[in-house]
């Protein structure tokens, strides 16, 4: 049977202008990125695809995704366009002197007034991810057996931000 889009008020067809549109990435503010840099990388298991240095607006971009060393191009040209091309990328900036200023903490999204929530990753294991996430001192919001919504995990970033994981085989029966 064909995939048949949900009838949710609101939801109109894709416009074939729009094929070949793309979610590229997310933005979050890192205040110090050494230290967003080796969470995203050792906890996560991302790859930093590139980094972009804008000295006169004082700000530099991080970008990572889940990728083969081998498939990502070493012309700094075509890794960037590699970059833009691909789906599911987190891009980190930070504003320079962020990380020296005792006062700076970046909103999560989830404390008032509410805007942004999450993001999200999706792993094999969620028992075996929660395991690791305790290995390596990751702060929890809501473990796998918390509340209503089992099998779902939220942990927090170096600064704050909610991430949520997932299993997919589990998350068969959510919702109504």
């Amino acid at each position: 049977m064909a995939y048949s889009e949900e009838k949710v008020s609101g939801v109109e067809p894709a416009p074939t202008e729009t094929q070949g549109f793309v979610l590229n990435h997310t933005m979050l503010r890192a205040k110090d990125p050494a230290v967003s840099l080796a969470f995203y990388t050792r906890v996560f298991g991302m790859r930093l695809l590139r980094k972009l240095d804008f000295p006169e607006m004082q700000f530099t971009l991080y970008f990572l995704a889940h990728a083969d060393a081998d498939e990502i191009p070493t012309d700094d040209g075509e890794r960037t366009a590699y970059t833009f091309g691909r789906r599911g990328v987190l891009e980190l900036t930070h504003n320079w002197g962020s990380e020296n200023d005792p006062e700076l903490s970046y909103h999560d999204g989830n404390a008032e007034p509410q805007g942004f929530g999450h993001i999200c990753f999706s792993v094999p294991d969620v028992a075996a991810a929660e395991r690791w996430f305790d290995d390596n001192g990751v702060e929890f919001k809501k473990r796998s057996n918390d509340g209503k919504m089992k099998n779902v995990i939220f942990v927090k970033d170096p600064d704050g931000y909610w991430i949520e994981v997932v299993q997919p085989s589990l998350s068969k029966d959510l919702g109504a």
